[in-house]
């Protein structure tokens, strides 16, 4: 997996050039956090890439239920045995196979690739609400491609890891926004107008950095992100 270094942050990327799927390991005094799992054949290049740092995975946390985010889960827990798992109350369910909605949720069907049930062996250590705190992660509640997806920022230094909520692959983009390119992310959105809710909140966090998992990290991120929400407002009026 490609190793890149902002800061804080490490972003690992399985195939970079063609179907980018990224993690990213987060420095803290005590140990790394892991935000999302890549897929099942990752497992010895995030443990690779932990080694690479120095220090061990202590924290495996989920934006969201997709399988392209949670694929190296059960193999690293089982390496791994004492490491703690974070997911959002709400994207459990997709971890557990269970794709219904709530009543006060868009009746619009989940897409992308759910597990299915009992195929992911791991149970979440935490539930997370709005507003929690991961070691220097702020938890922030980013539903739109999932009903449950989350994003963390990293209050050390306002870098934004927002799992499917944009796309930088084939250009910025709020989830559910087609990019003929790399259109797989919009494919796998479940609702578009709370996704444009969502990049309009992340927005007004003044990220100084947006982590995402499908294309490259990008560094003051503003113009982009109000460009993609213009877009998306037009698409969607």
């Amino acid at each position: 997996m490609r190793f890149i270094r902002e800061k804080t942050v490490v972003q690992l990327t399985y195939l970079p050039r063609l179907f980018p799927v990224n993690c990213y390991i987060v420095e803290e005094e005590d140990g790394l956090t892991l935000v999302d799992a890549a897929l099942p054949n990752n497992v010895k290049a995030i443990i690779q890439a932990s080694e690479r740092m120095g220090k061990q995975i202590t924290r495996i946390v989920l934006t969201h239920a997709h399988d392209d985010h949670i694929g190296a889960l059960d193999g690293l827990k089982e390496l791994l045995p004492s490491v703690q798992v974070f997911i959002s109350n709400r994207d459990a369910r997709l971890l557990a196979g269970d794709r219904s909605l709530d009543p006060n949720e868009p009746n619009v069907p989940i897409r992308g690739g759910v597990p299915k049930d009992n195929k992911i062996h791991t149970k979440p250590d935490v539930l997370l609400q709005d507003g929690d705190k991961i070691g220097s992660l702020l938890a922030v509640a980013a539903p739109g491609h999932t009903p449950g997806s989350m994003a963390f920022l990293d209050t050390r230094n306002d870098i934004l890891i927002a799992g499917d909520a944009f796309q930088t692959r084939a250009g910025v983009a709020v989830s559910g926004q087609m990019k003929l390119l790399f259109p797989f992310p919009a494919m796998a959105t479940w609702d578009k107008m709370t996704s444009l809710e969502t990049a309009r909140r992340l927005r007004d966090l003044n990220p100084s950095l947006l982590a995402i998992g499908h294309g490259n990290m990008v560094l003051q991120p503003k113009g982009a992100i109000e460009q993609a929400i213009g877009e998306a407002e037009r698409a969607l009026a």
